[in-house]
């Protein structure tokens, strides 16, 4: 009897397994589910942790063992898009910037589009002046503690938040002076608004960069948006396609084509080169999915998509979920009391504890913690009602923000530290993809803020995730990312020689097998026209044809009669030697 239930639990150990999310706010949730359990199963999971009705902008991503960000596709089982055995853990992240973010419906929905936007700004991936970096941060800073109060807040305290990688003195009392001034009486809820509106008037707003290079071997950021398809190189943004005008998105091994029409029947292909062909697909599954989101009207128009050619056998891909207009319309319809928000630290519009979501491991120190208060009920209703919907490390997480060139030296203290110039932010210095080991980083730079230093295994674990400034690249004079090769993280090496002969090879091959492949077809056409007794109208009009009568008398006959003496003769030798 004990052996029999000890057997039964050792097969439901087996059927399940522990699955972590990292929420945008830093908290974790932890769960156990079927091993066969699909992707989309906990994705509603995690929106009914957060009572969030207005789920399609959101997607939960995971990094695979080659450190290649994926996002988690809701058909398919979650066991066989990971690479690497369980317990397994994951990040809930903006997945469809909302093209008016301070239009959303419900205040839980912008909260969390406004953590995910403020994760873009410490991580850099969010290009501004520093005026506008200012006053972003000054909402923040509005957020996070409420009116200033002098008694609270001594002079420096702007610097005790890390809004960026790396700030001056200079930044942080502009900051100071706009919270003082200009932000007085504002709730959090307002404060957010005016973040969101102001971010979503940005030209890199709802950018997440995938490194590439071009046909010259030039780096580059190509990253999809709510309004189109946007290249960031050097200082600029050198192309922006709106989603109406890209017709086609196509890769090849390493290689990502991005077809266009612009005006005047002007048609333009884009080539470039990702680091890896498992970042070039996730590139192209990230734009297939993103053109069928924004462009679409309806779900139903979506198609599979695939990359295949006549040479090159690739993938196929299809999305499953509904489309930004779709979503939008769905929004409206939402009538019901607002989830429940507490805001630690502030006087919060109604009494409710908040839930505990574990250790918050947090990249800002914070004096007000936000948690989603969850109605069980609420939480069912909206699971029920509701219809679904490579890496880049710089050369430190201190000085990726700014290159040196736009950074000055503080001359009174004489540390060397750098600032913030009041230029723009370069995208080819600054738009970074947020770090594999994000979780690990964001505790280590809190912990050095608050001054404790990191353990041990925190190091290793960050070591492991996000490779050293050795394997990526060096600092230039200028105080860029020198890129070296394939290790910089944003380059392609170029092939060599041996690859060039070997690509060459497969394409002959693939050429002589479609040639076989189309005279094995005109051969079975001709047997067909010849030896078959289907009277169809296409085929008695080809043997009607002067020309046809006089190839099959002429030359068929002869042919096949000299086939059948081979075959004869063949056969008599066989005979005669048994």
């Amino acid at each position: 009897m004990l052996s029999r239930f000890m057997s039964g639990s050792i097969r439901n150990l087996d059927r399940e397994y522990n699955c972590t999310v990292r929420l945008l706010d830093d908290t974790e949730y932890t769960c156990t589910i079927q091993r066969d359990a699909k992707g989309q199963y906990l994705f509603d999971l995690i929106c009914h942790h957060l009572n969030l009705l207005e789920k399609d902008y959101f997607g939960i991503r995971y990094v695979d063992p080659d450190k290649q960000r994926h996002w988690l596709e809701g058909p398919k089982s979650i066991s066989k898009q990971m690479k690497s055995q369980p317990p397994f853990t994951m990040c809930l992240r903006v997945k469809f910037y909302p093209p008016d973010p301070a239009a959303l419906k419900e205040e839980i929905t912008r909260y969390l589009v406004f953590l995910q936007i403020k994760r873009d700004l410490y991580h850099g991936r969010l290009l501004c002046k520093t005026s506008d970096a200012a006053l972003l941060a000054a909402y923040i800073l509005q957020a996070e503690i409420g009116n200033y109060d002098p008694g609270k807040h001594p002079e420096g305290y702007s610097s005790k938040f890390q809004f960026f990688p790396k700030h001056s003195e200079k930044l942080e009392r502009r900051i100071a002076d706009i919270h003082k001034t200009e932000l007085v009486g504002q709730s959090p809820e307002a404060a957010e608004l005016n973040f969101l509106r102001k971010a979503q008037i940005l030209e890199t707003y709802g950018v997440d960069p995938h490194p590439c290079k071009d046909v010259s071997g030039n780096p580059a950021f190509l990253a999809f948006t709510p309004f189109g398809f946007v290249v960031l190189q050097g200082n600029k943004r050198v192309h922006f396609l709106k989603w109406n005008e890209v017709t086609k998105l196509k890769f090849e091994g390493k290689t990502f084509h991005i077809y266009a029409n612009q005006k005047e029947e002007k048609k333009i292909i884009l080539t470039y080169f990702a680091p890896t062909p498992e970042a070039c697909k996730h590139l192209w599954k990230c734009g297939v999915e993103n053109q069928a989101f924004y462009k679409l009207d309806k779900s139903s128009q979506v198609r599979t998509v695939s990359s295949s050619n006549l040479f090159f056998k690739g993938s196929r891909f299809r999305y499953s979920g509904r489309v930004a207009k779709e979503v939008m319309e769905q929004s409206a319809k939402i009538k019901r009391e607002p989830p429940e928000i507490h805001r630690a630290g502030l006087v919060p519009s109604r009494s409710c504890p908040s839930i505990t979501h574990g250790p918050r491991l947090s990249s800002v120190p914070r004096t007000r913690r936000r948690a989603v208060h969850i109605s069980i009920m609420e939480g069912l209703e909206s699971l029920r009602d509701s219809a679904h919907s490579t890496p880049v490390r710089s050369v430190s997480h201190g000085d990726s923000f700014m290159p040196r060139s736009r950074m000055s030296t503080e001359a009174s203290s004489g540390s060397g530290e750098r600032v913030i110039s009041d230029e723009n932010y370069s995208p080819s210095d600054s738009v970074l993809p947020t770090p594999v080991a994000e979780h690990s980083m964001e505790l280590a730079v809190s912990r050095q803020v608050n001054g404790a230093p990191c353990s041990i295994e925190e190091e290793k674990e960050s070591e492991a995730g996000t490779p050293s400034t050795g394997e990526f690249g060096e600092v230039g004079p200028d105080g860029r990312v020198l890129m070296s090769g394939l290790g910089a993280g944003v380059g392609l090496s170029s092939l060599s020689e041996a690859e060039q002969v070997n690509k060459f090879v497969l394409s002959v091959l693939r050429l002589l097998l479609v040639t076989i492949g189309l005279l094995f077809v005109l051969l079975l056409l001709l047997i067909i026209l010849t030896e078959s007794d289907l009277d169809i109208a296409f085929l008695r009009d080809i043997r009607q044809t002067p020309e046809f009568e006089q190839f099959h008398y002429e030359y068929f006959c002869p042919l096949r009669r000299w086939f059948a003496c081979k075959l004869r003769w063949v056969g008599g030798l066989l005979i005669n030697n048994k």
